[in-house]
């Protein structure tokens, strides 16, 4: 069962539909106290750094525990973006910090009319040998090249964590993974079959657990 976190910035809907088309078994705890009853947690999100906010106390403390316990955990976009130490567009909040590093604006290049916000179909850039993404779990069955669906203004930095980049007059983490933490800067609901085949792969990380 997977745990859906409803923290008032997340575009739940369309993650739904993505999780019933795959046959996914999912639910919306209520409160921090439920996630010992799930296999594995999505944090969606779209929007401002400051909504999560909401996560701050019980949510942060308990998805922390789930996470150093072995629980798969998958962070989309805003959700992706929480996973590191914080972001500049908030710098008061704090983010789940279990991948170093902040989030910072990208600034775009008017003259290439690279706008911000970044927004449409870009590419996926594997950061392993010849193209590929090794040991990416996440990525399996895609190839370097994929177009994925983004909408951001804020990106993550290019750690060790990353394991598939993309530029946008900067080049910037579009998909995160260190043992059981994932993550993407993009919306896989919204990213037609290779973000499908991105879901289906946590959704098989998550049975495995």
């Amino acid at each position: 069962m997977i745990a859906l976190i409803d923290y008032g910035a997340g575009n739940l809907t369309s993650v739904r539909k993505a999780l019933t088309a795959l046959g996914a078994e999912y639910d919306t705890p209520a409160s921090p106290r439920e996630l010992g009853r799930f296999s594995a947690v999505i944090v969606p999100g779209v929007g401002n750094f400051a909504a999560t906010a909401a996560l701050v106390g019980p949510w942060r403390e308990a998805i922390g525990d789930a996470v150093r316990g072995g629980t798969p955990l998958f962070g989309i976009c805003l959700g992706m973006q929480w996973l590191f130490e914080g972001s500049d567009e908030a710098p008061e909040v704090a983010g789940l910090g279990v991948l170093p590093g902040r989030v910072t604006r990208l600034h775009g290049d008017a003259g290439q009319r690279l706008k911000i916000p970044h927004v449409g179909w870009n590419a996926l850039a594997f950061r392993g040998r010849n193209g590929t993404a090794p040991h990416s779990r996440l990525l399996r069955g895609l190839s370097t090249g994929a177009h994925v669906y983004f909408t951001h203004s804020y990106a993550a930095p290019v750690t060790d964590a990353c394991v598939a980049e993309t530029s946008h007059a900067e080049t910037f983490a579009s998909v995160v993974e260190r043992d059981n933490m994932f993550g993407v800067q993009f919306h896989p609901e919204k990213s037609s079959e290779a973000g499908l085949q991105i879901i289906r792969n946590f959704l098989d990380v998550a049975r495995a657990c």
